[in-house]
């Protein structure tokens, strides 16, 4: 008889820890290549906008991002780069964008449990961010992001100061999610698989409520209920288990990633 899939720890949580810092480093590698690769299936490309990043797993002050200039489609192992927080490049071919070091490194700095960031200006997130709001708990997926995630309104250009990163960091928090206002949206994550699933998530969330408010009048969830439906699918690595599907897509359609 079959049985019904039902949430579990393991669910939760993601993949279990690799055997040697190596392995480690190869995994988020790995998924930090793919995770480029969705964001462009998915069509959060836009011109040189928008960067991932993983934290090495042995030198906490250094991670893994993209260079900037080649497609996110075409992305591979190979191409990644190894930036400091001082922003000297340590492995990998350069440039890399600076709006992203200026972001995500005040990220990594102020957050030792983030081991992923991802932002790009991705259409309705965008959209959502020009309202200067926070999103309002009116589906099931939407709860997800119920009391975790902030609006960081003060919008002064594009992040080239690490100043502004740092500010950006701060207005976070604890949380897994941000609305950067007249910008676009951000989330964070325990692995490179929860930071990029979030990202999809939250996207979506923009994407339903522009929909929802157009058409008329919402019902939001009581915070009780949406509280509730919070607890209910956290777990040590939220949103992780939402990438396996993204991953064996990619995995299977689009191996030279893997390269």
């Amino acid at each position: 008889m079959n049985q019904i899939a039902r949430p579990s720890a393991f669910q939760l949580r993601g993949d279990a820890p690799r055997a040697t810092v190596e392995d480690e480093r190869l995994h988020r590698k790995r998924r930090l290549a793919a995770a480029y690769r969705i964001f462009a299936d998915k069509g959060y490309d836009h011109g040189l906008a928008g960067h991932i990043t993983a934290r090495d797993p042995e030198f906490e002050d250094r991670f893994w991002v993209a260079p900037i200039g080649p497609w996110f489609g075409h992305i591979r192992v190979s191409d990644l780069v190894l930036v400091d927080h001082d922003g000297n490049i340590l492995a990998g071919e350069g440039p890399i964008n600076q709006a992203g070091f200026a972001i995500h490194s005040a990220i990594h700095k102020a957050r030792p449990d983030v081991v992923a960031a991802a932002h790009s200006h991705s259409l309705y997130g965008k959209a959502w961010s020009a309202l200067g709001r926070l999103l309002d708990p009116i589906t099931q997926d939407s709860c997800f992001f119920f009391e975790n995630h902030v609006l960081f309104e003060d919008f002064s250009g594009i992040v080239l100061d690490t100043s502004e990163g740092e500010r950006i960091a701060a207005a976070i928090g604890d949380k897994r999610a941000a609305i950067l206002q007249n910008h676009g949206i951000l989330t964070v994550g325990r692995s490179v698989e929860s930071a990029v699933a979030s990202y999809i998530s939250f996207e979506n969330a923009c994407q339903t409520q522009l929909l929802a408010e157009a058409a008329g009048a919402i019902k939001p969830i009581s915070p009780e209920v949406a509280r509730h439906t919070a607890n209910q699918i956290r777990g040590d690595d939220p949103g992780a288990y939402g990438f396996r599907p993204l991953w064996e897509r990619v995995r299977r359609e689009q191996p030279d990633f893997l390269e």
